[in-house]
């Protein structure tokens, strides 16, 4: 009788892994980024960038089956740099296209600013708050256009010293500005909530907090024209960055049908 108790027992436990595995999400990942997300000055980007740790991370989770993603960070990339048609927004699309003939779920995850709030250096910065908005606008219509079942995350960008100043200058006035995007990013998705529901999400907002709190074990030391800045993540940063950004995602996975 107990033997056959364990045989019916352990049926139920198969049938009930088997469904877990069934119900279990496929989620294909285009992270959209300047050299943060490319995972600059890290050893090894293609393991360590937080494109990498973040599917990494998800990858582990109950109820992910299997994660495929392409990194599309552009170090020193604007908005401006990504709007369609150019040839930023053709490689995206290209990566895109590969991810969405897959089986699952294709993500779109968006972490731009850091460059558009710079006061003078990289393409079309100072990008000001609504040209931002509108940027973004611009790719995100474009991405749902051509790809009408995906999903879209937009992630605060994340701190930098206030005297960040490299080959591009930054400074306190840069990093002002960067604040002044997280507004633009709240009323897109309020937009896109309105004219076409399910589609358009706020992802991570605690990042940018974080770094300004653990910048001297986080960021790399950079010698800048104003001393030494943080910026980029070491190793450390960009998993800590690909938690944030998997947590984000993993909210939006499990939510969608």
């Amino acid at each position: 009788m107990t033997s056959r108790r364990s045989v019916i027992l352990g049926g139920l436990m198969l049938l009930s892994s088997l469904d877990l595995y069934a119900q279990s999400k496929e989620i294909n990942i285009v992270y959209i980024g300047d050299s943060i997300t490319q995972g600059v000055q890290l050893a090894d980007p293609v393991t360590q960038a937080p494109p990498a740790t973040a599917s990494m991370n998800l990858q582990h989770r109950e109820g992910i089956a299997t994660v495929n993603f392409s990194n599309q960070g552009r170090s020193g990339f604007t908005t401006v740099d990504f709007l369609p048609p150019g040839e930023t927004f053709k490689h995206v699309e290209v990566a895109a296209s590969e991810l969405a003939q897959k089986p699952g779920l294709l993500i779109f995850s968006i972490m731009l600013g850091t460059n558009d709030s710079a006061i003078t250096g990289p393409n079309g910065a100072p990008v000001s708050p609504e040209n931002y908005f509108g940027n973004l606008k611009s790719i995100i219509d474009k991405l749902l256009n051509d790809y009408p079942e995906s999903k879209i995350l937009l992630h605060y960008p994340t701190w930098y010293s206030p005297n960040t100043y490299n080959g591009a200058q930054y400074l306190q006035q840069g990093l002002d500005r960067l604040q002044s995007y997280f507004p633009q990013l709240r009323k897109l998705v309020k937009y896109y909530a309105a004219a076409n529901p399910g589609k358009v999400f706020i992802g991570d907002k605690k990042a940018f907090g974080y770094f300004k709190k653990n910048a001297l074990t986080d960021l790399i030391p950079e010698n800048g024209h104003r001393g030494t800045f943080h910026l980029h993540p070491n190793v450390k940063g960009a998993a800590a960055l690909g938690s944030y950004w998997a947590n984000a995602i993993y909210k939006l996975a499990m939510a969608s049908k």
